[in-house]
């Protein structure tokens, strides 16, 4: 796991899960996406897509579902480790990259005035892998992650 020190980074990142929590506890996100790039062309590299499922019921009415803490930090400690272990698979970033976070969200969210539309930073022909999935008492989250597939890989 990698810390950043650049003070941007950590604003944008607190930023960012701030206004992600935001409308996760409304039940009003529906994807999130990470997307890393290459830094010199803005080529998409790597994209991780972390689709989310929220239960209207629990949101709306308040009501609970019976799942213990203890399960639930299971499951998202098996795509954790997942997650981790895809280095042996996906290919090797040997230069430098930038990311981007792109948030799906329900229509009617008012989005914040220094969030910008965007493309859906896809990429052509990718290979994809489809991750763990995790469900909380309030989210399921289904994670998939595409990557650029390289065709002197295949020779």
């Amino acid at each position: 796991m990698l810390l950043t020190q650049d003070e941007g980074v950590k604003s944008f990142i607190a930023n960012l899960n701030a206004q992600l929590s935001e409308w996760l506890e409304a039940g009003k996100l529906q994807r999130v996406v990470l997307v890393i790039m290459s830094k010199a062309t803005n080529e998409v590299l790597e994209r991780w897509n972390f689709s989310i499922e929220t239960d209207a019921e629990v949101v709306e009415k308040g009501l609970s579902r019976e799942k213990s803490d203890k399960e639930i930090m299971r499951e998202i400690q098996a795509i954790m480790r997942q997650i981790a272990s895809s280095i042996t698979y996906l290919p090797c970033l040997d230069e430098a990259c930038v990311f981007d976070v792109l948030a799906y969200t329900d229509k009617d969210v008012t989005v914040p005035f220094t969030w910008i539309e965007s493309d859906p930073k896809l990429i052509a022909n990718p290979q994809m892998v489809k991750l763990h999935s995790f469900d909380t008492k309030i989210h399921k989250v289904d994670t998939l992650v595409s990557y650029k597939n390289d065709e002197w890989d295949e020779q």
